[in-house]
């Protein structure tokens, strides 16, 4: 069945308030149940800096957790490696309702209400009913392995929102007719939104001047003129370049650029551990020291390991059970220029973290990148179902596709609530023991420097600053402390890098304590 672009969505009706309402309590229930604190490196980070901005701070840690685009001074500018959208998004709630995650995870509850009406109002525009809008809401709040994620001060949630906005506003904007521009403008302003919130958000943008010129309209009947195009291009990059513009003024004074370009070395890795070099030394010379091989290698494992690009499709994005529905209905609808944002952002999103940045991919940079796309899928899976449905009813006449379409969209409906509880029930974050970080922070000084592990963790339990473990020797180690004024060394026996093991320490660092997880270390920078 071919998507009608214009079709009216009427939106004030009693359904729809009541999807407004239910998606509401579950947005808040979701988030709010599943996370009652930061868990992993990423949402320690973002929760420290929104305390920050939220207590009117600025942008700014007491910490480095990687060395890339790093200044040469405690406390830094933050933000140089990851974007500041996250954080803004938590600060919110925190500046209103009280520096705590409960009140931090506001902000991320209404993003994820929002993704959930993306998905109702495309399962409007592009579906048949308001089953198809009811039941993509749902699979959007749910949804597999990123329920337990939607509440982490993480990217996850207000990418979902904005970035399935940004593609959306796009599509309307490429069918419209007498309020294309204004759609534009809505197009771009979404874009750097989404680019706020993540550093590959940029490709929204790529994909919107992608649609604009899409070559082969211009040999279509449907073609556009090219100055209209062109008053397009226009609208859409200037309402980008407005609201990025207080970011980019705002580090065009910290480092001397509008964006920092060290995470550009995650093209460069020969590992994944090359994140936390010192100095940042990964370049095209270290990647092809030993010809193409590694290069060849590592781009086929990011594509075809149980943890790369088309896994990452298959179990986390489709939730396994509508991949082959997706696929189905985007190949009926693969003329349409409506879905044109959203086949091309999907293509250029699974490239980029398989062919240029693998191990960031990985890594859990494309499982956050493909949020925005769950709106999306939700609804071509459920439209890919309808589809085979219609088919089969055409190979078996006593099929009455009427009454089987509702029977099995309610199905697959409610068997993906049940993966998404099974999976997310037993992981879900729960507030955990500090016994570690507490009997850390009685053998210290309150105002003492620590390198760990992870010290944007350290730094939510006990309030100390410090830097990241490097992957490097220890004599390297003992330059970064003296560079960052690094009292403590916390060896943890779970920790990433591997050169800085050693059966018998060096003369430098001096052995405190061997009762708790892992081993601290006195630095003697002298």
């Amino acid at each position: 069945m071919m998507i009608t672009s214009n079709r009216p969505v009427q939106f004030n009706t009693p359904g729809t308030r009541l999807f407004a309402l239910i998606s509401f309590i579950l947005a808040f229930v979701i988030v709010y149940y599943f996370n009652q604190q930061p868990g992993y490196t990423d949402s320690f980070y973002h929760y420290n800096a929104a305390v920050h901005v939220s207590a009117g701070d600025g942008f700014v840690d007491d910490y480095l957790w990687v060395y890339i685009g790093a200044s040469g001074e405690l406390p830094a500018p933050s933000h140089l490696y990851w974007m500041p959208g996250t954080t803004l998004v938590a600060s919110l709630g925190m500046f209103f309702f009280g520096g705590n995650y409960s009140a931090a995870r506001i902000g991320l509850a209404l993003c994820l209400w929002g993704a959930s009406f993306v998905a109702y109002y495309l399962g409007l525009r592009i579906g048949t009913n308001s089953r198809i809008a009811w039941q993509a809401g749902l699979i959007v709040l749910f949804s597999g392995f990123f329920m337990r994620f939607w509440g982490q001060t993480d990217t996850f949630a207000p990418y979902a929102f904005v970035g399935s906005m940004a593609l959306l506003s796009i599509s309307v904007a490429a069918t419209s007719e007498g309020s294309s521009l204004r759609w534009w403008g809505i197009a771009g302003i979404f874009a750097a939104l989404g680019h706020l919130v993540r550093s590959d958000g940029l490709l929204l943008l790529l994909v919107g001047w992608a649609v604009i010129f899409f070559p082969f309209d211009f040999f279509t009947e449907a073609k556009r003129p090219f100055p209209e195009r062109l008053r397009c291009f226009f609208l859409f990059t200037a309402a980008y370049i407005v609201v990025m513009s207080p970011w980019f003024l705002r580090n065009l004074s910290v480092i001397g650029t509008p964006l920092p370009i060290g995470g550009m070395q995650g093209a460069w890795f020969t590992g994944y551990n090359d994140l936390f070099n010192y100095p940042p030394d990964a370049s095209p010379a270290t990647l092809f020291a030993d010809g193409w091989n590694l290069f060849v290698q590592t781009r086929i494992w990011a594509l075809f390991s149980k943890q790369g690009a088309i896994i990452n499709f298959i179990a986390v994005e489709s939730i396994i059970v509508l991949t082959p529905f997706i696929l189905i209905a985007l190949w009926v609808r693969r003329k349409e220029r409506f879905l044109r944002s959203v086949w091309i952002f999907a293509l250029g999103v699974h490239l980029a973290f398989s062919i240029v940045f693998p191990f960031p991919g990985v890594r859990g940079g494309l499982f956050h990148a493909v949020a925005a796309l769950m709106p999306f899928w939700a609804v071509l899976g459920l439209l890919g179902l309808d589809d085979s449905v219609d088919w089969m009813a055409r190979k078996r006449h006593r099929w009455n596709p009427k009454t089987a379409k509702p029977i099995f969209s309610m199905g697959i409906t409610l068997l993906i609530i049940f993966l998404s509880l099974s999976i997310s029930l037993p992981a879900r974050f729960k507030t955990r023991q500090t016994d570690f970080y507490s009997t850390l922070a009685s053998s210290l000084p309150d105002d003492t420097r620590v390198m760990i592990n992870d010290p944007a963790q350290l730094y939510y339990y006990t309030g100390l600053g410090g830097v990241v473990v490097p992957n490097e020797s220890p004599d390297v180690a003992l330059e970064i402390a003296r560079v960052y004024e690094i009292d403590y060394l916390v060896l943890e026996s779970d920790g990433i890098t591997d050169p800085m093991r050693f059966s018998s320490p060096p003369d430098y660092f001096i052995l405190l304590d061997t009762e708790f997880r892992g081993a601290l270390y006195a630095i003697n920078r002298d």
